[in-house]
Parts: C-alpha cells; structure tokens; sequence
C-alpha cells in the first residue's frame, strides 16, 4: 500500500482559479519524496489536501488507504503536518509547548512523557528548552516546530519548507533529522522546498509541479540523465521552461 495516492487531483478556487489541475502521483511508505515547484505552483495546496486542511475540487487522495475527505478523522491520526509560515506561542516556554502539543496526542501520562523525551532529542535544544519561545532564533524556532510535529511519529510527516530561511548550520541539522527519522522510525517524508540542493541531497523521488500540473517526477538521477544536466537545479530550470511551453 502506497503511503499517499492522489489520482486527478483537481482544486478550484474562487473566480476559476485552478491551483492543482490534474495531478497524479503516489508517495511509497519509507520514502522521502520531494514537491518542488516555483510560487503559486499548487505545492501548499496539494500538501493542504493531503493534510485535510482543504477539501479536494474533483479527484482522489488517500494517506495509508485512507480517504482524506470521507475519513479525515483517520487521516489526522496518521499524519505530522508542519506549515511553512507555522509559529509558537511567544510566551510559553519550548517546553510548555511541546506538552501543549503533545497533550493532543497522547493517551496517557507515561505516552506524553516518552513524545517529550522524543522531542528533546529531535530539537536539540537542551537547556533553552526552559526559555520562553521569543527569545529563540529563527532556526531554533524551526527545529521546535518541527520536534512538535513529528515527536508522536506520524507514519506520514507532511513538512512544508521545512528549512525556510535557516543558515546552513540550521539547515543541515534539520536535514539529518528528518533523514534519521525515516532511517530509525521508517517514517514516510512528503517535503516541499525551494532549496534544489537540499531536495536532491534528502529525496528518494522528486515531482515538480507548475502551473498546478506535474511537469516532471522520478529520482534525482532519473530525472539529470533525462534533462542531460549536473544538477536538479538545471532539471527544475528545463521541465519548467518546457511545462510552459506545452
């Protein structure tokens, strides 16, 4: 069973705006898969649907089997969905709010003790943990968010830029973070990013989308041998510049 199917995904907003016209693609259970396209390509929005959050115009999408309008409910428990614009609550301290979160998850004491304890060891922010989450730094922010949203390991993490304006030390530590987490827990990774070296240096496959249809998907080598370049930012340029002219 594929972790996510979406099959002739369709999603039209007001005044026949369509951001995701058509879009077929599977993510496989263990895999990292990238979602990469320019702005206003349909990227958030496909990750809205799977994550539930917006309801699908025509077509189907399904997280482990599961249908994400008809059974939503079921969905949620299955999934970590981290937003690209996400936020804290300033005047809580990092830990407070990883037991906030937690408290959604976890059925009982021992369960949310042992998603803290995961928590630490994802953001790796030992003792400022203890500090109000205004005085963090951007990255550090990011990676209690991102502790936040995978700590009650979701069989589906659904991370929308999830390195967004991180330096590179930052950027590096959430990148092996995530890698460790589907190499220890076999978690499956549906990722979007505008970062062409971290998607080719973190994915097992990549779609790119534009224009709200997928121009491109396959792996990383895949899809350089085809385009004839050195790089996925030379692939993006192309299935791009071609998805336009079609």
């Amino acid at each position: 069973m594929a972790a996510v199917e979406i099959e002739k995904l369709v999603k039209v907003f007001s005044k026949n705006i369509r951001a995701v016209d058509n879009v077929t693609f599977q993510v496989e259970e263990g895999e990292i898969f990238g979602l990469i396209g320019p702005n206003g390509a349909g990227k958030t929005t496909t990750l809205r649907i799977i994550s539930t959050l917006l309801e699908p115009t025509e077509g189907r999408v399904s997280v482990f089997g599961h249908d994400v309008t008809r059974e939503s409910g079921e969905v949620r428990k299955l999934i970590g969905y981290l937003p690209e614009e996400a936020g804290a609550y300033k005047n809580l301290k990092g830990i407070e709010f990883l037991e906030f979160i937690g408290r959604f998850r976890a059925k009982t004491g021992r369960e949310l003790e042992e998603m803290l304890e995961r928590a630490r060891k994802i953001c790796e922010l030992g003792d400022r943990l203890n500090d109000k989450t205004k005085t963090y730094s951007k990255g550090m922010l990011r990676r209690l968010l991102l502790a936040a949203t995978l700590m009650h390991l979701p069989r589906l993490g659904i991370l929308d830029e999830p390195t967004s304006g991180l330096d590179v030390v930052n950027a590096l530590r959430v990148r092996d973070i995530i890698k460790e987490l589907r190499k220890r827990e076999g978690m499956t990774i549906l990722l979007s990013s505008h970062n062409m070296l971290e998607v080719e240096y973190m994915c097992d496959r990549v779609a790119i989308i534009h224009k709200g249809r997928i121009v491109a998907m396959g792996e990383p080598e895949e899809l350089k041998n085809a385009y004839g370049a050195s790089n996925l930012e030379e692939v993006f340029v192309e299935a791009i510049k071609n998805g336009a002219s079609s």
